[in-house]
C-alpha cells in the first residue's frame, strides 16, 4: 500500500466543508446524490409523468446504455459507449433544452470481457463543479474539465476481467477522486490527486473467480464506496465479497472489518445517522448491520446478520429506523433496521421480465422513494412501514440507470433517450 504524502489536515478540511455543504447543494454531482446515499434535500418532486406529460425534454441518445446522469449547475453528464465503433464517451448536455453541448473520450477496441445484459461505459461520472471523472473500465480514469478538454489520465491501471462486466463509479470526496476498480482478478481501491490523477494510496483485495470455468464460481464487488464522519475521524466505508470495511481517507489504513456478506455484492452500503452500517449482497445474498468507528474485527458485534435475503442489484435507502430497497424481481422491501426483520414486500408490477429492477432507490425529503424498472415504469411510493404506491409513470423504453435529482426536476437515462421530468 502507498500513502499519501500530502498533509493530512488539507484532505480532513476538504471534507468537513464537503460533509457539511452537501445538503445545501441542488446539484447531483454522483451516482447516489451529494451524500452517496440516494437521497436528496429536496421536497415536491414530480409524482405524475408520462412520456408526453411533465417532459421538459427528452434528447435522443446514440446507443443503449446502463449508467446515471450526474448534474451540476446548467451542465448534465453522461457516460455512452458506442459499440461497434469501440468509442468510451462523456457526453455533456444542456439542462435546460437537452441540447448536447459536446462529447469526450477514448477508441478502445481491446476484447474485453461483459455481459450482454451490461453494456461498456456502465459506470456513472463524477464531479465537484470543475473536474469531470469518469472510469472507462480497461481504458482507463479519465478527467475532464466542463469545456470538454481532458486534465489526466491513467491508463495504466490493468483490465477488467468479469463474466458480468463492471460497473463501479468514481466517488470525489474532498481534494480527491476514489475507485473500487474491480470486480476481477484485479481489484483495487484507489485514492487518486483529483487536480493531477497521481495515486496517493491504494488498497489491494483477494480478487478473481469471475465466472468463466464450469464450476461457475465467481466474487465481486460493483460497490461504491461512502464517506461519513464517526466521532473525530472520516471513514471510507466498502461492502467486498465478505465483508464490510472501513478506510481512512487520508492514509488507506484499514479502521475496521465485519464479516458477513456473500461473494457478490452488488449494492453500496448505507449508514444512519445513530452510525449504523447496513451492507447487503447481491445473489444468494447476505445482510447485516454493524457499528461504524470500530477497529479491527468486528464481526463478533454485529447487530444482526441475515444468512438469506432476495437478490439485489440496485442499492436501497434508509428512512426513519427502516431500510428500503427494491429486489431483481421488481419487489419494494421494507426492513426494521433495529432488528433486521422484514416489514412488508410488495410487488409494484409484474411479473414479467419488464418488471426486473436494477436501479436504485432516491429518497426526497419528503419521504418519498422513486426507482424505475426495466420495462420503463417509473415509481413513486412513500417510505412508510404501511406500504402506499404513489404512482405509476410509463416511459416506454428500457430503463437500468438510476433517477438523478435537481433543483425540483427528474433526471432519466433510458436505452433510447435521456429525459427531463419537472412540474409544467
Amino acid at each position: 500500500m502507498a500513502f499519501s504524502e500530502q498533509p493530512a489536515m488539507k484532505l480532513t478540511l476538504s471534507l468537513t466543508l464537503l460533509l457539511s455543504s452537501i445538503a445545501l447543494a441542488a446539484d447531483w454531482p454522483m451516482w447516489r446524490g451529494p451524500h452517496g446515499d440516494g437521497t436528496t434535500a429536496e421536497s415536491g418532486l414530480p409524482e405524475k409523468w408520462s412520456q408526453t406529460e411533465n417532459v421538459l425534454w427528452k434528447t435522443e441518445l446514440p446507443d443503449r446504455g446502463n449508467s446515471t446522469p450526474v448534474v451540476w449547475g446548467d451542465k448534465v453528464f453522461v457516460t455512452q459507449a458506442i459499440e461497434k465503433a469501440g468509442r468510451r464517451l462523456l457526453l455533456c448536455f444542456d439542462r435546460k433544452t437537452g441540447r448536447q453541448l459536446w462529447e469526450a473520450g477514448t477508441t478502445y477496441r481491446e476484447p474485453e470481457l461483459t455481459h450482454g445484459t451490461n453494456p461498456y461505459c456502465a459506470a456513472s461520472p463524477a464531479t465537484d463543479g470543475k473536474h469531470i471523472v469518469v472510469f472507462f473500465a480497461s481504458a482507463g480514469v479519465y478527467c475532464y474539465d466542463f469545456e470538454g478538454r481532458e486534465i489526466w489520465k491513467r491508463t495504466d491501471l490493468g483490465k477488467q476481467h468479469h463474466i458480468w462486466g463492471n460497473g463501479t463509479s468514481p466517488v470525489i470526496a474532498g481534494d480527491r477522486a476514489f475507485l473500487n476498480f474491480g470486480p476481477g482478478e484485479k481489484t483495487t481501491l484507489f485514492a487518486f490527486d483529483l487536480k493531477t490523477g497521481k495515486t496517493l494510496w491504494q488498497h489491494d483485495e483477494s480478487g478473481g473467480a469471475s465466472g468463466e470455468g464450469a464450476d461457475k464460481k465467481w466474487l465481486g464487488s460493483w460497490a461504491d464506496p461512502i464517506f461519513r464522519q464517526v466521532g473525530g475521524r472520516h471513514e471510507l466505508i466498502l461492502s467486498y465479497p465478505g465483508r464490510v470495511a472501513a478506510f481512512d481517507p487520508v492514509a488507506g489504513r484499514e479502521f475496521w472489518t465485519c464479516a458477513g456478506l456473500n461473494p457478490l455484492v452488488y449494492n453500496s452500503p448505507l449508514m444512519t445517522s445513530d452510525n449504523i452500517v447496513v451492507a447487503f449482497g447481491g445473489y444468494g445474498g447476505m445482510g447485516l448491520a454493524v457499528k461504524a468507528g470500530g477497529s479491527g474485527d468486528v464481526t463478533a458485534k454485529r447487530l444482526w446478520h441475515l444468512p438469506k435475503v432476495s437478490q439485489r442489484i440496485g442499492s436501497g435507502v434508509i428512512h426513519d429506523g427502516h431500510h428500503y430497497i427494491l429486489s431483481d424481481g421488481g419487489i419494494a422491501e421494507c426492513r426494521d433496521l433495529k432488528t433486521g426483520e422484514m416489514v412488508y414486500t410488495e410487488r409494484l408490477k409484474g411479473p414479467g421480465p419488464s418488471s426486473q429492477n436494477w436501479s436504485s432507490l432516491v429518497l426526497s425529503a419528503d419521504g418519498k422513494c422513486y426507482a424505475a424498472n426495466q420495462g420503463g415504469d417509473c415509481f413513486v411510493f412513500k417510505a412508510s412501514p404501511t406500504f402506499e404506491l404513489i404512482s405509476t409513470n410509463s416511459l416506454g423504453e428500457k430503463i437500468i440507470g438510476s433517477i438523478a435529482v435537481s433543483n425540483g426536476q427528474l433526471f432519466i437515462r433510458g436505452y433510447k433517450h435521456l429525459w427531463c421530468i419537472g412540474k409544467k
